[in-house]
């Protein structure tokens, strides 16, 4: 039996559940989402052994229909029409006609197939290397909602918080650090970051608490929001989005309660990011509103600053404004990074245009682009690059040309200039 594509993925299940059966050191993050999805109960933390696959588990996860018979030509394979359950008669002999299947692009992104295969037949599979690709079950959305289901049920609190704050799952985060340009300043603070996160005992043992309170300062579309997304995505935590404008209630002496809450979510869901966008809000209350309560909320936000931290609580605290100039003395000082998120240079430009076009066909000149570029945020880049594809898809084209370019670059400064006009 040659193997399909269909027929090979089955078998891909099949062998990962008679070595995983066979191998009580192997755990959840040995498994592929698929077959977490296959093996695993909604929101379970472990899998139960013996696991098993069946027609009804294929279909449901795979979409492939009638699995027995899309094997049963493979000698190595059983079926047994009570349960409708397939299994592996002989794992060796069966792992070794995968393997003569050049079946490598399935092994090098199993954990459990490249734990039994390494050293086999010298396919240079690294298990090590493979589990450390794999997508950690802690990253997944079923494991958040998991635990976020568990944490209500604990403390029916904790879902008034749910509905002030956007929380993702590194899953869930489509910003990745590849796909960013960093400042070697935001690349120092990343990394200082992930030190400490390797090394809370120690920094908690000599109480050095003051780590991973960051305050991200910088013109709209210049990548704050998309830094912290990224930062859940690389440091495998979810993120907690919350807008200070939206969180005070119309009954002011709510919003102190409702920043409580946050705070105490947060906390729960660590190690986690909480990233809190608008940061300016501060200063506009603390200045601007007489109202008693407001300012009490301020101050209750303030202290919830003080008490989290990266350290004693696992929480990353990120801060983001546009206008660092409206905030004080009080709450500059809370945090112990600034990181500077300035409009890019040309070089970078240059980078973050070659960066968006990577998967697209364009025969434009990047550097002369950057150049015509000046003043343009990553976002803006971001925006011409999209313009620019639609009208060469408008055009039956599928190469981005000049002409394509020149017409997202217009685009964005009509916005711009339309942005500026005063209509009073």
């Amino acid at each position: 039996m040659s193997g399909d594509s269909d027929s090979l993925r089955i078998m891909e299940i099949l062998l990962t559940a008679e070595i995983f059966n066979q191998n009580p050191k192997l755990d959840i993050n040995d498994l592929t989402p698929a077959c977490r999805e296959i093996f695993c109960s909604a929101g379970a933390k472990d899998v139960k052994r013996p696991v098993f696959v069946s027609d009804g588990l294929i279909k449901r996860s795979l979409n492939i229909a009638d699995a027995h018979l899309k094997v049963s030509a493979n000698p190595f394979v059983a079926y047994e029409d009570f349960g409708q359950r397939l299994r592996i008669t002989t794992l060796t002999p069966a792992a070794e006609w995968f393997l003569n299947q050049e079946c490598m692009e399935y092994i090098e992104k199993n954990p459990t197939l490249a734990f039994f295969l390494e050293g086999m037949d010298s396919t240079g599979i690294s298990y090590d290397a493979v589990r450390r690709l794999n997508p950690p079950y802690e990253d997944t959305k079923a494991f958040l909602d998991a635990k976020i289901s568990r944490l209500i049920a604990e403390d029916e609190k904790l879902r008034g918080a749910l509905d002030l704050v956007i929380v993702s799952s590194p899953e869930e985060v489509d910003q990745q650090m590849e796909d960013l340009i960093c400042t070697a300043e935001q690349t120092a603070v990343i990394g200082k970051i992930h030190h400490a996160l390797h090394h809370r005992e120690f920094l908690n043992r000599h109480k050095i608490f003051e780590i991973g309170k960051l305050l991200f300062v910088g013109p709209p579309g210049t990548g704050k929001t998309s830094l912290a997304l990224a930062m859940s995505h690389s440091m495998h935590m979810p993120i907690l989005e919350v807008r200070l404008s939206m969180i005070t209630s119309q009954y002011l002496g709510e919003t102190s309660k409702n920043i409580d809450k946050i705070f105490d979510l947060a906390k729960s869901l660590s190690p986690a990011i909480l990233f809190i966008d608008e940061f300016d809000f501060v200063a506009k209350s603390r200045v601007g509103d007489d109202h008693g309560a407001m300012k009490r909320a301020v101050n209750a936000l303030l202290k919830n600053i003080d008490k989290i931290s990266l350290i004693k609580n696992g929480v990353i605290l990120i801060a983001a404004t546009n206008h660092p100039q409206l905030l004080d003395e009080a709450a500059w000082r809370r945090f112990d990074e600034v990181v500077e998120f300035s409009l890019p240079n040309e070089e970078m430009r240059k980078e973050i245009l070659r960066r968006v076009t990577t998967s697209m066909k364009c025969t434009c000149d990047f550097q002369e682009l950057a150049a015509q570029t000046e003043g343009f945020s990553g976002a803006d880049i971001r925006l011409t690059i999209k313009e620019a594809l639609l009208s060469a898809l408008i055009d039956k084209r599928e190469t981005i040309e000049r002409i394509d370019i020149d017409k997202g670059i217009r685009m964005v400064r009509n916005r711009e200039a339309i942005r500026n006009l005063n209509w009073l």
